[in-house]
């Protein structure tokens, strides 16, 4: 089957930045999941996946815009928060990722300078105005099930758990 909207997607992927370096990698875990064409994915993979099939491999370099997005310079940009609202360590440094819940979900931070009980964190993705290239393998291509496309996501391994 032919990855097209309203299919299920389980894909392993190896994350490199321009220098070749490893970044992340799901080659040895569970495969993603993703509803395709329903905005669940980064725009340049979900471009990169249509009308592939089950079993496919290959390379696919992409501009930031497709992917994390570019930086935002501005100043909110840059926000103090809790130390308390940070999760992923209990003492926190400057070039430390965190995760914020927002809103909006989860979201990776940057800790910019950290004090005992209020941290600056850089809001931008880590990744977000890089070039990146990503190894994709696509693992599984079904038709999602009619509950699946009225959630909007992917249920099972690598989707979502309800």
């Amino acid at each position: 089957m032919q990855i097209t909207k309203d299919s299920v997607v389980q894909f392993h992927y190896t994350l490199t930045d321009t220098d070749g370096k490893q970044l992340e990698s799901n080659m040895q875990a569970d495969p993603i999941a993703y509803l395709h064409g329903h905005n669940g994915m980064m725009k340049g993979i979900e471009n990169a996946l249509e009308g592939k099939t089950a079993g496919e491999t290959f390379t696919v370099t992409l501009p930031a815009e497709e992917t994390y997005g570019e930086r935002n310079e501005s100043e909110e940009a840059i926000q103090r928060v809790p130390a308390k609202h940070l999760q992923g360590a209990k003492v926190w440094k400057p070039g430390m990722v965190a995760v914020v819940n927002t809103e909006k979900g989860q979201r990776q931070v940057t800790v910019v300078k950290a004090g005992r009980f209020m941290v600056t964190v850089d809001t931008n993705h880590p990744l977000a105005g890089k070039t990146l290239t990503f190894e994709l393998k696509i693992a599984d291509v079904r038709e999602a099930t009619a509950e699946e496309i009225s959630h909007g996501h992917a249920h099972g391994v690598g989707g979502h758990h309800h």
